[in-house]
């Protein structure tokens, strides 16, 4: 097994206790003024992946080996939020161009900022990633949708707007998770909703389970010719729980329970989760020395 091998058998019988089937789903419009109403989200995520990962090789730098760029490329990021991975791809564009289409205002300004001053040209855009019209045909190289695409309300108009803006022998890398990523954490997640009698709605997989690393070949098959996935692994290691519980509350609002509004769970409610969230995973700390979450990702590289 390699270093960045964290697949068990342990773990794989584990997933097919903890991981449900039936998955959340979020509009866009909950994404936009909810979400990514500020980078908030955004900026925890990248923060403790950054800080806490195990993989030597970060989940930006593989998105970029992917790419193949040779420096004069056209790229487009769909979704291209606080343009966190666009910062770190700039300097393997210097001679090229850069598009950024959101849906969110806020995430969307928050890129021009941090891209402001570049000698890279950038191009923002608001707007769906299934509505690309104001764009030419054979306009890029490359196409981007990274963790994404399952809030996008016409996944096959998405696709066939992609394939109708990439030049021939593009590549458009579409970035996902299998539904088991992150195992650990829902495990604990789902153990303290059952000791709190929990309402069964919230007992839901992540909502890339809509296209996911297992599934999301199949629907992308019908628009490109080549479809390859290409996986990648990582595991987050905690010594503290304070920076999971971040993570865990801020990062993915308690693993989507408190995404949308519901006047049925107050904040005592996600407070005695978090409590009990706490604990198991101060005791997984004690007994291991961390506590782990493990990635399962990857991209699907169409052509």
């Amino acid at each position: 097994m390699s270093r960045t091998d964290f697949r068990t058998v342990a773990l794989d019988a584990l997933a097919k206790e903890v991981i449900p089937e039936q998955h959340f789903e979020f509009s866009t419009e909950t994404a936009r003024d909810r979400f990514f109403n500020d980078t908030r989200m955004l900026d925890v995520k990248q923060d403790v992946h950054n800080r806490f990962r195990t993989n030597p090789t970060s989940m930006v730098g593989h998105m970029i080996d992917n790419l193949a760029l040779t420096g004069e490329e056209d790229l487009l990021d769909l979704g291209c939020g606080n343009a966190f991975v666009l910062e770190h791809l700039r300097p393997h564009l210097a001679d090229g161009t850069i598009t950024g289409l959101d849906v969110a205002p806020a995430v969307l300004e928050a890129a021009r900022a941090r891209m402001h001053g570049t000698a890279t040209p950038c191009t923002w855009i608001e707007g769906s990633a299934d509505d690309l019209s104001m764009l030419a045909d054979d306009s890029f190289d490359r196409v981007m949708a990274n963790y994404m695409i399952h809030y996008v309300p016409d996944l096959d108009r998405c696709f066939s707007e992609v394939r109708r803006v990439m030049r021939p022998h593009g590549i458009f890398q579409l970035t996902t998770d299998r539904p088991d990523s992150m195992l650990e954490m829902y495990q604990v997640h789902f153990t303290a909703l059952r000791a709190m009698n929990a309402p069964a709605y919230l007992f839901k997989a992540t909502p890339k389970g809509r296209l996911s690393l297992d599934n999301g070949a199949a629907q992308l098959a019908g628009h490109f010719e080549t479809v390859k996935r290409v996986t990648w692994q990582d595991q987050l290691r905690f010594t503290d729980p304070a920076p999971f519980l971040r993570f865990y509350q801020v990062g993915h609002n308690h693993c989507c329970a408190s995404s949308e509004p519901d006047e049925r769970l107050d904040e005592a409610f996600f407070a005695e989760l978090r409590e009990r969230v706490a604990e198991q995973v101060t005791e997984a700390i004690k007994e291991n020395g961390y506590f782990a979450v493990t990635k399962y990702t990857g991209s699907f590289l169409c052509s």
